[in-house]
């Protein structure tokens, strides 16, 4: 007669509780990479500006700055996520940030604009049939989903919130 297996079961979670940590890693060094990326193509300045203008969403100075410091703000969350620092606060920020991107690219699109996103470098005026907004939108949900995972589960190994308390 067969007998039936005796190893314990494993606890419920267990496996999650193993896993999660390391895909919460994997999604802070991808999404510091993406942020890197689009920062850095965003210089020299002047062509994260022309982007933000081509929305022709806010006044030149407003466009101005946003297109300055909008880089600048996507370099600083990048590290923050690199080092694993706020982690919760930082990957909630990002997805905010990516549905704003998305909410501008809906607007371009609903009111006709042919514009190139800007997301990673370029921006400005394209020809109708260059314009790739259900592609940004789509990539842009994605790397949303990878800080509502980030902010959900902030738990990582090499992170800063632990050792200084931030982590509860």
């Amino acid at each position: 007669m067969d007998t039936p297996d005796e190893s314990p079961a494993p606890a419920p979670g267990s496996r999650w509780s193993a896993l999660q940590p390391w895909l919460t890693l994997a999604c802070r060094l991808a999404l510091a990479g993406i942020l890197v990326y689009a920062a850095v193509s965003k210089y020299p300045p002047a062509l994260s500006v022309q982007a933000v203008e081509a929305y022709d969403l806010f006044p030149p100075e407003v466009a101005r700055l946003i297109g300055y410091t909008l880089p600048l703000f996507e370099l600083a969350l990048a590290v923050l996520l690199l080092v694993g620092l706020a982690t919760r606060f930082t990957g909630a920020v990002t997805a905010l940030l990516m549905v704003v991107f998305i909410a501008g690219i809906l607007s371009a699109m609903a009111r006709g604009l042919s514009i190139d996103c800007g997301c990673f470098g370029g921006g400005g005026a394209v020809d109708p049939g260059e314009t790739t907004y259900g592609l940004s939108i789509a990539r842009d949900i994605g790397f949303a989903a990878l800080g509502a995972f980030i902010a959900l589960w902030p738990r990582s190994p090499l992170a800063l919130d632990r050792p200084l308390g931030l982590f509860r």
